[in-house]
């Protein structure tokens, strides 16, 4: 649930109707109101009082910090022009700077960087909060930017224009006020604006349903309307690709989470790229892919679920389909990712979870797809994962990785196809000592006889008598992938205690395509818990650990995930970690950004109630069920999933006379851990603590 929408931080009165009047802790729902806000603030001195007041909550809040605010850690760089650019937060800069340097400086062991924006510095001038949220730039020059400021760390950002030569905004240049806007360049003078243009202008899920183009020294209110949706649309965007000799303007209108349509706009003309709506489509330069989601038959031929196709865009466009399959899936490969160079196209494949990179050259001459020459690329390590960080699409063969493991802190290299071999250019330091520690990968059956991969990080030679302590970690939706990566933090708060990690690849997840996600959507959405559920259930058959020494982890659709397991496996566990969730699916579409997942989880203002109360954890919660110790966490500024969830459940579980139900409320974050490093260290050492206080 990465995506973004608009403020829903009032209650709405209309879904207060919503079947829902014997629900006594509604009053949560007020964000900010008093009453509220005053339980929030009883329940974080409670919180605070038992986990956070001592010296070991310190220790692992203190370490924590230092390796998100370690000057050695990696800057991440994106190419734009001549330049790389970054953001970086540290204990000197807690909100963070937006910075740049060249590629001879970044070889250094330390850059001189060139600081562009100062948020400190600018909250201090302008007595605000702000929280960076990125950066668009206008090509080829770059000297224009749009640059996006939350308030509180929420996704609504006022959108301001940038002069990097001056380091200044641009005094009368194009600004928005707090929305969740979707703003792009088209040229020097004009955008492409999505945004709040006033009631009735947002769609029910809170994002914009009227594209804009927006000329330069004339009012908002003036600007051109280029395509207006529907309420229950989810979001319309546009863009405008620059590439020299293939300039072409888009409209996308997004249907729900999985659907879509993308239409050509020429001459204020809107033309259906005729790919399926669950399809994803972009172009670059001549070519058009396609990656499907389901089974496609097109120009008499048909292609499965999950594949690549690359096409001529002018020739499809004109009733001329000629598809080359660039990539299909196995029982034991998924397209992870792609990324385009400018004459290559580099394929991010995941098998059984484990990455390796495939380069693809198209051939010469593109009038129809014909032959790519394909290329194997160096893979990470063993039980490793390996990305393209950066891509020179517009000007280079340039390619950027990230490398990473469990146990390996992350690299990042730097390479040109056809000319200079990959090198690293820049390493993270090691945290904590993984000598001690070792990777393995199992798999399990879950209830159904599917086969389901784990990942464990435990310390070498364990001894498998059930006492070890131990984290499982999941996700389980919106074909969001699971894969090997290092975090000092987790090595820190978790391994070096003794601990035992474990990352669970459960179905909901992307981690074997679009059938991987599909098996769990809408009423097979149990299917991800008896997944979770039975890596539990293996780590204690193994001799791991044992249901008092195991908890659980989640954040956002995997609170949901938390939820149920608090719920429906109370037994599994000594103790979960519920962040940032969804608990109270009866209501989730009224909540903050809820009515965008209905694709994933249904209507429940529909008949899907009746398969969606089966996993509702606020439904499913009784006073005479046996729960393990519960800390609920989120944040007051999340404007996605919202935190009233958190809230009802906690104070509901509370009334009905749990024990060690914890709930703690950050005021600043959005859906993130935190504005800064200094709030993330907190909310991350709290769960960590409480876990491995309660699994003793």
């Amino acid at each position: 649930m990465n995506t973004t929408h608009a403020d829903n931080s009032k209650p709405n009165p209309a879904a207060a109707d919503n079947q829902v009047t014997d629900d006594p802790f509604l009053w949560l729902e007020d964000i900010h109101g008093a009453r509220a806000m005053d339980w929030v603030k009883t329940e974080n001195a409670k919180t605070t009082k038992q986990f956070v007041g001592n010296a070991e909550f310190d220790k692992t809040r203190d370490s924590i910090l230092e390796v998100l605010d370690s000057d050695a850690r990696i800057p991440a760089v994106s190419r734009m022009g001549d330049y790389l650019y970054n953001f970086w937060r540290d204990k000197a800069n807690p909100r963070g700077i937006w910075r740049r340097t060249t590629l001879t400086e970044y070889r250094k062991p330390t850059p001189q960087w060139e600081v562009l924006l100062d948020i400190d510095a600018l909250n201090k001038a302008e007595n605000k909060r702000w929280v960076f949220k990125g950066s668009d730039c206008l090509k080829p020059a770059y000297t224009r930017c749009l640059l996006s400021l939350s308030p509180d760390g929420g996704d609504a950002v006022t959108v301001r224009e940038f002069d990097i030569p001056s380091k200044s905004f641009v005094k009368g240049g194009f600004e928005l006020p707090v929305a969740k806007t979707q703003a792009s360049w088209i040229d020097e003078d004009t955008l492409y604006v999505g945004t709040d243009f006033g009631p009735g202008t947002m769609t029910a899920s809170s994002y914009p349903r009227i594209v804009k183009e927006w000329k330069r020294g004339t009012p908002i209110s003036d600007a051109k309307t280029v395509y207006e949706g529907k309420t229950t649309d989810l979001a319309v965007g546009a863009m405008h690709d620059r590439t020299p000799g293939f300039e072409r303007d888009f409209v996308s209108v997004a249907k729900d989470f999985f659907h879509s349509e993308l239409y050509q706009r020429k001459n204020d003309k809107l033309t259906r790229v005729d790919v399926p709506t669950d399809a994803s489509a972009d172009t670059h330069r001549e070519w058009l892919l396609v990656q499907t989601r389901s089974e496609w038959t097109v120009g008499g031929k048909t292609y499965p679920s999950g594949a690549l196709l690359a096409a001529n865009f002018d020739a499809f466009m004109a009733g001329k389909p000629a598809f080359t399959v660039l990539f299909k899936p196995d029982a034991h490969t998924s397209l992870e990712s792609y990324a385009w160079t400018q004459h290559h196209l580099i394929l991010d494949v995941l098998d059984d979870v484990k990455s390796r990179l495939e380069v693809l050259t198209p051939p010469e001459k593109a009038i129809t797809a014909g032959d790519w020459k394909r290329e194997a690329v160096p893979g990470a390590p063993a039980l490793s994962s390996i990305s393209v960080a950066d891509t020179d699409p517009d000007n280079s063969d340039e390619y950027w990785l990230d490398v990473t493991g469990f146990l390996t802190p992350s690299s990042l290299q730097r390479g040109v196809l056809g000319s200079v071999p990959a090198e690293t250019i820049k390493q993270d330091p090691a945290f904590f000592d993984a000598s001690t520690f070792e990777v393995s990968q199992h798999f399990v059956k879950s209830k159904d006889g599917t086969r389901v991969p784990y990942f464990e990080i435990a310390p070498k030679g364990i001894k498998l008598d059930g006492s070890n302590r131990t984290l499982l970690y999941g996700y389980g939706g919106f074909e969001v992938s699971l894969s090997p990566h290092y975090s000092g933090s987790i090595g820190r708060a978790w391994l070096d205690r003794g601990g035992v990690y474990v990352l669970a690849n459960i179905r909901g997840g992307g981690e074997y395509g679009p059938q991987w996600h599909q098996a769990a959507l809408k009423a097979n959405r149990p299917r991800a818990y008896e997944d979770f559920a039975a890596v539990a259930e293996d780590l204690v058959k193994r001799g791991v650990t044992s249901a008092k020494h195991l908890g659980a982890e989640g954040g956002s659709n995997g609170g949901l995930l938390m939820g149920n397991m608090l719920t429906l496996y109370p037994q599994l566990f000594g103790a979960i970690a519920c962040e940032v969730p969804l608990l109270d699916m009866k209501r989730y579409t009224h909540l903050s950004a809820g009515a965008s997942w209905m694709a994933e989880y249904g209507n429940p203002d529909t008949a899907d109630w009746n398969f969606i109360k089966t996993f509702s954890p606020y439904q499913n919660v009784k006073k005479d069920g046996h729960y393990p110790p519960v800390l609920f966490y989120t944040t007051t500024s999340d404007d996605r999933v919202g935190p009233v969830q958190a809230r009802k459940m906690a104070a509901k579980m509370q009334a009905m006379g749990h024990p060690d139900v914890w709930f703690y409320e950050n005021l600043e974050g959005g859906h993130g851990a935190g504005a800064d490093n200094k709030q993330a260290a907190l909310m991350h050492a709290l769960a960590y603590d409480f876990l491995w206080d309660q699994l003793k």
